[in-house]
């Protein structure tokens, strides 16, 4: 994984190093961490037994670590439905699910070269 393929993903490298104190080798390892995060699976399984408490919290703990990391791709869906799920009132929230899943897996695929 390199910044330029982070960048290409959308990532805004350039904030995300500044919180690691310009140190690339651990924002590197902050991003494959949270990559892997349980909280994704989580959140999908939560989502898909509509289960918004559990949801909410999935959801509310990636925001953090995607916003610290400035991981945008996948910050943008996140925080969005974590507004959506905030008040806990049932609404169908399938696409922003669905643009999580496909984030996730782009980075986990950055992640793992």
């Amino acid at each position: 994984m390199t910044i330029k393929e982070l960048s290409d993903f959308g990532a805004n490298v350039q904030e995300g190093l500044q919180r690691c104190v310009n140190n690339e080798g651990f924002y590197l390892r902050l991003v494959k961490k949270v990559s892997g995060d349980a909280n994704f699976q989580k959140l999908f399984d939560a989502m898909d037994a509509g289960d918004l408490d559990s949801a909410f919290e999935a959801a509310h703990a990636l925001k953090g670590a995607l916003g610290n990391l400035s991981l945008t791709p996948l910050f943008n869906p996140v925080s969005e439905l974590t507004e959506i799920l905030r008040p806990r009132t049932p609404t169908d929230c399938t696409a922003l699910v669905q643009a999580i899943r496909e984030g996730q897996a782009e980075l986990e695929r950055i992640c793992s070269k």
